[in-house]
């Protein structure tokens, strides 16, 4: 018979309880003195047992209406203890902050915020995963997941945080070596470093100036899965390599790296906050909001 309680009722009967009677129980409820009454014959038959015994004049618990009144306060207290908490979490941040992010923008560009937030916000603590492959939000426990390129449709939502430029690279021992091209056309003369994680890691299509595009094919001299990995086999002068910004930019103003083509532009690529669930917690739209003002500032 527990399994069939309805548990609406349990508040009903503490409020009979609270009040002394019926007609004042009905009153704070904002329901009839029929239907409180209703109620507690429901769940009396629910239970299997008489809570309370009355007459024309008063009312009394039995012996088994005072102990399950002691158990629905409780009850009752952990519940609102249990809403207010969630409550809390939708207001201020708190709790742990667990979220994935690529391995080299994780590093470059997350990492460094997510350390900026954590000291706007001590009683938060935040759990960094790095990953280049896609990982499953909900099945292990993400709040938040920072993924580039195109997004794959899906039940998550997604805010867009950043765009970057793609640039072709190469070390200046190999452009000593083997000259640097000139035209889109040339890349094809040359050895190239192949990111395999992209969906065509050799064929590009280059825009000029006045919007024109210009398809290359890139020869593969060898290939990675990591960016990072291509970023050192650029820099230690193995071949031409297309590469984000952000992960060059200090190789280019040291001259570790030389960029070509500069007068084409590569497609560009954005990186999204994504997050399930309809109203993410306080610490999710926080940490967005943080993230996309330190972008902003660079």
């Amino acid at each position: 018979m527990g399994g069939e309680v309805n548990l609406n009722r349990l508040a009903v009967f503490a409020a009979v309880v609270r009040a002394g009677s019926f007609t004042a129980a009905a009153a704070q409820l904002g329901l009839t003195k029929a239907m409180v009454s209703q109620h507690l014959a429901r769940l009396e038959r629910e239970l299997g047992a008489t809570l309370l015994v009355r007459s024309t004049r008063r009312m009394a618990l039995t012996e088994a209406g005072a102990a399950f009144h002691e158990d629905c306060v409780r009850i009752l207290a952990e519940a609102q203890a249990a809403i207010e908490r969630v409550g809390a979490g939708r207001e201020l941040p708190r709790g742990t902050l667990r979220l994935t992010a690529p391995a080299n923008y994780g590093a470059m560009v997350i990492a460094p915020a997510l350390a900026g937030f954590l000291r706007l916000h001590p009683q938060l603590r935040a759990d960094l995963v790095l990953d280049d492959q896609l990982r499953d939000l909900i099945g292990e426990r993400f709040d938040l997941a920072i993924r580039g390129g195109p997004l794959r449709d899906s039940g998550l939502h997604a805010v867009r945080l950043d765009g970057f430029q793609q640039w072709l690279v190469a070390a200046p021992a190999y452009l000593d070596a083997r000259g640097a091209p000139r035209r889109p056309q040339d890349l094809a003369e040359h050895d190239a470093i192949a990111l395999t994680a992209l969906s065509s890691p050799t064929r590009w299509s280059l825009a000029d100036r006045r919007g024109a595009r210009h398809a290359a094919r890139l020869r593969p001299r060898a290939q990675a899965d990591s960016a990072a990995a291509v970023h050192a086999m650029a820099l230690a002068g193995a071949g031409l390599a297309v590469l984000p910004d952000f992960m060059v930019e200090a190789d280019l103003d040291a001259g570790r790296l030389r960029r070509l083509l500069p007068a084409y532009r590569l497609p560009e690529g954005s990186f999204h906050a994504v997050y399930p669930g309809q109203r993410p917690p306080a610490k999710v739209r926080a940490f967005i909001d943080h993230l996309r003002a330190a972008l902003a500032a660079r």
